[in-house]
């Protein structure tokens, strides 16, 4: 398979995009690409790598969602390559707002998997769409937070960043 692959810069620094049939595949911190990369190998077979071409919009979004404005990031068309459990949490991660949070444990009971908290935690660890799928919106059960592939400060900014926004917003 072919796949457009680019890089954009970020205030939490570079992240990398892979995209293909018009369609964003993937974006990640550029250091964490290469598990990325991997994964979707796995997941779409063998790979052949070409520059992206024109990401004006992509990077248009990215910087608006920068700025405050958390909402620029749907428009954003993304196909979520993985098994059916995780484009479930995926899909369930993508219905909280920004602003808000939830654990883990009640992400398993709204894709109706109340006893499987721990394989949502592994489904939100392999999620390839950073942002699009914002996995930084999962905490622990007692507000801890807990596990992010770009690391707790990137995760602990994120959430920041969007309270302060939507509560300009609201």
């Amino acid at each position: 398979m072919k796949l457009e692959v680019g890089e954009l810069a970020t205030p939490l620094g570079d992240v990398r995009f892979a995209r293909g049939s018009g369609r964003l595949l993937a974006l990640a911190f550029a250091e964490c690409w290469p598990a990325v990369d991997r994964a979707l190998e796995r997941r779409v077979g063998p790979v052949e790598w070409v520059p992206a071409g024109d990401a004006s919009e992509l990077d248009a979004r990215l910087r608006g969602y920068f700025a405050g404005e958390l909402a620029t990031l749907s428009g954003v068309e993304v196909e979520l390559a993985g098994t059916d459990f995780q484009r479930r949490v995926w899909s369930a991660l993508r219905e909280i707002p920004a602003g808000a949070t939830t654990s883990y444990a009640e992400l398993a009971r709204r894709i109706g998997a109340a006893k499987a908290e721990r394989a949502v935690g592994a489904a939100n660890g392999a999620n390839p769409l950073w942002l699009l799928v914002p996995c930084h919106r999962a905490i622990g059960s007692d507000g801890s937070l807990t596990g992010y592939a770009g690391g707790i400060e990137r995760k602990r900014w994120l959430l920041a960043h969007e309270a302060k926004h939507f509560s300009l917003a609201s």
